[in-house]
């Protein structure tokens, strides 16, 4: 759960609902459809050959060590960015939460970036039991957001549903797409079950269910109770808290945020 729910969903709705509008329920869907085939692959592929290598090891054992490199020097790539955008959403929350601008978001964001820095070259490794409060954190408070706005959805706010046609569909799904990867991160771990075989495909399944559960909800409940703000906030968890707790969902928001950027920034 901890390598798919990542301080992203705290910022994809209203990206997505910006490109697609209410449409972009769609490609929520369709992206979740995907992950089952991919994510089962996965759980397959780890059960089999439980190894730390992960993705690079089938690619090795499938294809020889060039190919193997070169996946590796994809993920060495590739990882960075991720870790700074995860850094700007907490700078986005806080700054939400405390009336900074921009400036003060990316302050915020680089203190984070800073300190997951300074943490890991002493060696700092979250264990699973920290790693396991994080997820579960942001699991409990998108179920609560969902739950919370679930009052204040609205019919209208779903038409016109396809206002930018059927490509802008496809437009939320490469912003989407960001949100729901991570299912390879499981079979890294693939060694470290003491039973690979049973215990990964069992957390897989589990962890379809729990995300798209979220997701699904979350796309909806923010297309419905925000309307056409859902595409001009750059917090929208924080929009979707306030309809029922009011200004007192900033902090928490934005403290929330905070964790979950830092523990996915220090992984």
């Amino acid at each position: 759960m901890g390598a798919v729910l990542g301080p992203g969903v705290l910022a994809l709705p209203a990206l997505a609902a910006a490109a697609a509008g209410p449409a972009s329920i769609l490609a929520w869907a369709a992206l979740l459809a995907t992950c089952v085939p991919v994510a089962a692959c996965f759980a397959a592929l780890g059960a089999r050959f439980p190894d730390g290598g992960g993705v690079a090891t089938y690619v090795h054992r499938a294809f020889g060590p060039r190919a193997a490199a070169t996946v590796g020097w994809w993920f060495y790539g590739s990882v960075p960015v991720g870790v700074v955008a995860g850094a700007w959403i907490g700078g986005q929350y806080t700054a939400a939460a405390v009336g900074w601008d921009r400036t003060g978001a990316a302050a915020v964001a680089a203190l984070l970036l800073a300190a997951a820095i300074a943490a890991n070259s002493q060696g700092l490794h979250l264990s699973s039991r920290i790693q396991l409060l994080l997820a579960g954190l942001l699991a409990v408070l998108l179920l609560a957001a969902v739950i919370a706005a679930a009052p204040h959805l609205r019919t209208a706010h779903f038409t016109p549903f396809l206002p930018d046609g059927w490509h802008s569909v496809g437009s939320a799904a490469g912003v989407l797409f960001f949100g729901f990867v991570g299912w390879e991160a499981a079979s890294h771990l693939s060694a470290e079950f003491a039973d690979p075989r049973r215990d990964l495909p069992r957390v897989t399944t589990l962890t379809l269910i729990v995300v798209g559960v979220l997701y699904l909800g979350l796309a909806v409940t923010t297309i419905g109770a925000l309307g056409p703000g859902a595409a001009t906030t750059e917090t929208p968890l924080t929009a979707l808290l306030t309809l029922s707790v009011g200004d007192a969902a900033r902090p928490v928001a934005a403290v929330v945020a905070l964790f979950l950027s830092f523990g996915a920034v220090n992984t």
